[in-house]
């Protein structure tokens, strides 16, 4: 349950041949008007798709003059690499049927690395490309190296070094163990060793300004617990053993190690527990130190550590606890003129960024402390701090800039939710840019003040003009258990008769959905709903961000708590509205979102009339190593482990669908199975499928996602429609 982005994004494929159930892709629900006549389940999960490809990983080059990102075009098509000069014009494709999959600016800025399939290649600006080495497969994180002669990558565990004139590769380390299991699939399928990233990702290696070292993130997986999650669709059962922990276990052991590039030693630094601690990030200064971001798994604790150059020991230059902490937004970075770092924590009400100096490592406030500062620091080389800002209002992340010594400045205003990419002299601003009913778009404009930016891409197909995305409603209400104010999305189907009573759907369920940001394939899944004529609806419940510290910390060891009273005050917020039907309201989510749905149909039995609740997580004993940042240990919040849901089975009452993948690594199926069991135990009648070899983001592949949505839309379809009914 790590992320939400995890859990809400899906990754689905574009190619899908028409099939499944015609009720549950084309009926409407009685008394309203569809958006779109063609919008259906089969036409999301087909291409061409319906908003195209936006394009990502902007990337400017080392003087400024341009910046490079990934996209698919105007008309769709394999992702490559496009360029545009800095005041938005000259917008070309450079590469092509190259299928690029990472690139890098060489320091000159007259060419770039990139790479396809297997192989290492160059272009220049003009398009000239040649083809430098096979780097074999699965080669990652590239990164060019500062002597401009070499390229650094990941493969298979160990960091490997390429030389850009002969092609000639070179293994650096030699730690690589590959993972115990042999099913290709699942988040915790992960090398036994490796220099890499923790199981939910972060930093890898980076070069020191001097090219004699390399910093690296290696982790060590052989301690940890081995758990079965059986594969059948082999020849054979497949017991598939993977390495994953449970709260309370030893986690994976992550270090920092310092690389000699010219002998391949390794020095290990000497950090807080390895088994126990993350490292959030890592990264040099201009003056050749090396600043370390850690953070305890319980997230309690936060250190920054430094190592000076030619030190042997890093020492201590921060450290922060707090009991009450959950899972929290971390992020660094060195002040360019190497004095000062800039720290993103939660000290005050509001996350904030604040000014550490070397010598007096007193924390500053930078940033406005009404408001959460949403992103890590990005400094450019004039000391402009840029930074993503929930202001002025939680629906909405604009981009801010501020210095050490200067006022935050607000630099956009087009509403819903940007993304900064600043130019290395801080002089322009890229943005990758989207809001409730566009998705993301790549803006240029100025970074030294508020300027209008000007838009570079236009990724949506000419078709998409046949289907208009409703634009959802913002509302506020108070909760009915302490007069908080709740906030909530709502969408609705476009000339609604308020005459008549309408079905409502909450969902997808979870915290941190009430923004107004282009929601993806869920988002597009919430609009075939509407489409469909219902009402959609999305709560902030405990435990979202932009609501200050005691509204977001209240989720600690209360998972189906006080949120479910939340999502308790919506419905009776939502049943005073005449249009509303009191007696069809569904619920559904995935992940944390299942989980809030089989609780509410288990612990508030009557206040939903139907539930679909997808890779949900029902026993906390089984949660993963890392969610001790919400539930702690058994042995120290032996009450958070207490909440099993299998308890309340015999209080269901209301319709419920259980979906899951049998490959889900992160909430593993043997616990919807048992979930399942003492439900039949206790006589209560509900749905159960399954996806064969699902993950957590059992929509992948597209038949998959094509059955079990279909499952969830008849399941509300049945129980929530009045002519079903």
């Amino acid at each position: 349950m790590r992320t939400a982005a995890t859990c809400l994004a899906l990754l689905l494929a574009n190619s899908c041949t028409s099939t499944g159930d015609k009720d549950a892709t084309s009926n409407t629900a009685r008394g309203s008007t569809p958006t779109s006549s063609t919008l259906s389940l089969d036409r999301l999960l087909s291409g061409p798709s319906l908003t195209g490809s936006p394009p990502s990983a902007p990337s400017w080059s080392p003087d400024s003059s341009r910046l490079a990102f990934r996209w698919s075009g105007p008309n769709g098509g394999r992702r490559e690499i496009w360029l545009v000069e800095a005041n938005g014009s000259g917008l070309r494709q450079l590469t092509n049927d190259s299928r690029v999959r990472a690139m890098a600016w060489l320091p000159s800025g007259d060419s770039l690395l990139f790479t396809r399939s297997s192989e290492l290649w160059r272009t220049d600006l003009t398009g000239q490309a040649s083809r430098i080495a096979d780097l074999g497969d699965g080669a990652s994180d590239l990164a060019v190296a500062p002597d401009s002669r070499h390229a650094s990558y990941r493969r298979s565990g160990d960091l490997w070094l390429v030389d850009l004139q002969s092609g000639a590769t070179r293994q650096l380390t030699n730690f690589g163990q590959p993972s115990i299991s042999k099913v290709p699939i699942g988040r915790y399928r992960r090398p036994d060793v490796e220099i890499g990233p923790y199981v939910w990702g972060g930093p890898t290696y980076a070069w020191a300004p001097d090219g004699r070292s390399i910093a690296v993130h290696y982790v060590d997986r052989r301690e940890v617990r081995k758990v079965p999650f059986p594969h059948y669709l082999g020849d054979e059962t497949d017991p598939n053993l993977v390495r994953r922990s449970y709260p309370g276990d030893a986690n994976e052991a992550r270090k920092i190690c310092v690389l000699d590039v010219a002998t391949g030693a390794l020095k290990v630094l000497a950090l807080p527990e390895a088994s126990s601690t993350r490292v959030v990030d890592f990264s040099w200064s201009k003056h050749g130190r090396l600043l370390i971001d850690c953070e305890s798994d319980t997230a309690v604790d936060r250190w920054l550590h430094v190592l000076e150059p030619d030190a042997g020991l890093p020492r201590l230059l921060w450290h922060d606890r707090r009991e009450t902490r959950v899972y929290t937004s971390c992020g660094s970075a060195w002040h360019p003129d190497g004095e000062h770092v800039v720290v993103l924590s939660d000290l005050a009400d509001r996350y904030g960024l604040y000014a550490l100096h070397l010598d007096r490592p007193q924390p500053r406030l930078l940033t406005d402390p009404a408001f959460d500062v949403t992103s890590g620091p990005t400094i450019a080389a004039d000391g402009g701090i840029f930074y993503a800002s929930a202001q002025p209002s939680p629906y909405e992340r604009h981009v801010c800039r501020t210095t050490l010594t200067g006022k935050p400045l607000q630099l956009t205003s087009k509403p819903g939710e940007s993304r900064p990419y600043p130019s290395p002299n801080g002089a322009q601003l890229a943005l990758l840019h989207s809001n409730d009913t566009t998705p993301p778009e790549l803006f240029l404009g100025a970074g030294r003040g508020a300027a209008t930016q000007r838009r570079v891409t236009n990724s949506t197909p000419t078709g998409r003009a046949t289907h208009p995305w409703v634009k959802p409603r913002y509302l506020t209400f108070p909760s009915h258990i302490d007069g908080a104010t709740l906030h909530a999305r709502i969408l609705e189907p476009a000339g609604l008769d308020r005459s008549q009573r309408h079905p409502v759907i909450f969902g997808p369920v979870y915290s941190n959905t009430v923004r107004n940001r282009w929601g993806g394939f869920y988002g597009m899944f919430q609009q075939l709903l509407v489409a469909r004529g219902y009402l959609v609806v999305q709560v902030d419940v405990r435990g979202s961000t932009g609501y200050g510290r005691a509204f977001r910390e209240a989720f600690l060891a209360d998972f189906a708590g006080r949120d479910l009273d939340d999502l308790e005050s919506a419905v009776r917020h939502l049943e005073t509205l005449s249009y509303v039907d009191p007696g069809a309201i569904g619920i559904w989510g995935s992940s944390y979102g299942g989980t809030l749905t089989a609780y509410a149909l288990l612990k508030k039995p009557g206040l939903f009339d139907a539930g679909v609740a997808c890779a949900a997580a029902v026993d906390p004993y089984f949660f993963g190593g890392d969610d001790v940042a919400i539930v702690r240990h058994p042995k120290s919040r032996p009450d958070a482990f207490t909440r099993g849901a299998a308890q309340y089975a015999a209080n269901l009452e209301d319709p419920l669908l259980l979906i899951h993948g049998m490959q889900d690594q992160i909430v593993p199926f043997k616990t919807v199975v048992d979930l399942a069991e003492a439900l039949m135990r206790a006589g209560k009648d509900f749905d159960f499928a399954f996806a064969p070899a699902g993950t957590h983001g059992w929509t992948s592949p597209p038949h998959y996602a094509r059955h079990l949505l279909g499952k969830l839309m008849a399941h509300f379809d049945r129980h929530l429609r009045d002519d079903d009914r």
